[in-house]
């Protein structure tokens, strides 16, 4: 099995949102790399919030972006465009769980474990 790039690494690492109201733990990454730079990021996390029941979830990110496939396939990136790399898909993250109850296509992104 091949070493995690860094992107890899910090992709795979949990956090809280910006407002401190939700954690997403990831217990799982996979990245299949496609060519043309596109890659498909694969998680399985449980998102954790204050007063609610811990939900466990399996999403599919699919990234198209092929301007950040050096940063993704880099044993050293830019730190800058690393950060920017984590924010983007973060940003991916929050945008599925905020709009997967009403949003057909965010919908069919994930599909919980638990």
């Amino acid at each position: 099995m091949a070493d995690r790039t860094p992107a890899e690494q910090a992709l795979a690492r949990s956090y809280t949102t910006g407002d401190g109201s939700t954690r997403f733990a990831v217990t799982e990454l996979s990245v299949e790399h496609r060519p043309g730079g596109a890659v498909v990021l694969a998680y399985r996390l449980t998102v954790e919030r204050a007063g609610r029941e811990d939900e466990r979830w399996a999403v599919t990110l699919p990234w198209e972006d092929s301007s950040f496939a050096d940063v993704l396939a880099s044993p050293a990136p830019d730190p800058e465009r690393l950060q920017q790399l984590v924010h983007l898909v973060h940003a991916l993250l929050e945008e599925w769980w905020d709009t997967k109850g009403n949003n057909r296509q965010s919908a069919k992104r994930g599909h919980r474990l638990s």
